[in-house]
């Protein structure tokens, strides 16, 4: 498509530094965000892009990050939710909130809400990067979002990634009819850093040398995301679903739930008190 302005969260490195050099060396408009200074500022010097910073772990940095793209793009035609990770032992971020859960479905909750008069008068897209962990692991309950009864790191990871999944099947209803379109994607089983920083026996899948046995390289997971950024809804893909590589995919029976969806979105509009 090209000539489009991409912000790409989680762009410092994995699938979305992938994405933003397939997407960049096509002449799109890309806008990388990532945690890490120094790690952001490499990737964005290497295909020439802008930066910004912002650590999904604090809520105010999100807010913070959301005035900057909104004074600083006035168009936002593709936005990728794609920061996130599985995590350890059950954390509490200052904010409140279980680890897991506000980095991998508040936060982007969060940006995508405040951004959302630019959004819509982009007629933008909306991806949310989720994972075939929300069909393995991911059954949430509403009375216990933050797995204060029942959590392990596969666990809590699994439910937020459903949460993106009902996250954009929810955006889909409240929006689509205003010009967003939103999608959900599994990027593929990929040798990145993503659970560096975690406790799960995932961690050993991550690292040689089974990364190298079990799994595929990064790029795969960007060009899933940089076919949906440069695909057109109702054509290429369809609006408020779940793509596996790069076809309509089914996650966990919860993912279908409409009224669970409805109701994920009013409780995270009261936690995050919008």
């Amino acid at each position: 498509m090209g000539d489009q302005t991409i912000v790409i969260t989680g762009g410092s490195s994995g699938v979305g530094a992938a994405a933003a050099r397939q997407l960049a060396a096509k002449g799109e408009r890309v806008v990388l965000v990532g945690r890490s200074q120094d790690r952001t500022a490499a990737v964005a010097a290497e295909i020439d892009v802008p930066y910004h910073l912002a650590d999904f772990e604090d809520l105010e940095s999100v807010r913070g990050l959301a005035d900057q793209l909104s004074a600083g793009y006035p168009r936002i035609e593709v936005l990728a939710n794609n920061a996130g990770g599985i995590f350890g032992d059950r954390e509490v971020t200052k904010d409140g909130f279980e680890k897991t859960f506000q980095i991998n479905h508040l936060a982007p909750f969060l940006l995508t809400y405040l951004l959302m008069p630019t959004l819509v008068s982009s007629r933008a897209k909306l991806l949310q990067t989720s994972s075939v962990a929300a069909k393995r692991y991911g059954h949430l309950d509403l009375d216990d979002l933050q797995n204060e009864r029942r959590y392990s790191p596969n666990k809590a990871y699994g439910d937020s990634k459903l949460a993106n999944i009902l996250f954009t099947s929810e955006l889909h209803r409240r929006y689509h009819d205003r010009g967003v379109s939103a999608v959900a994607f599994h990027p593929g089983n990929l040798a990145t850093n993503f659970a560096s920083e975690t406790t799960s026996w995932f961690r050993w899948i991550y690292r040689p040398p089974f990364s190298r046995l079990l799994l595929k390289g990064a790029d795969e997971g960007g060009d899933a995301l940089a076919w949906l950024a440069e695909g057109t809804p109702g054509s290429t893909w369809e609006p408020g679903e779940y793509y596996s590589g790069n076809k309509l995919a089914r996650s966990a029976p919860q993912a279908e739930d409409a009224r669970l969806a409805e109701e994920l979105w009013d409780r995270s509009v009261s936690m995050l008190g919008l």
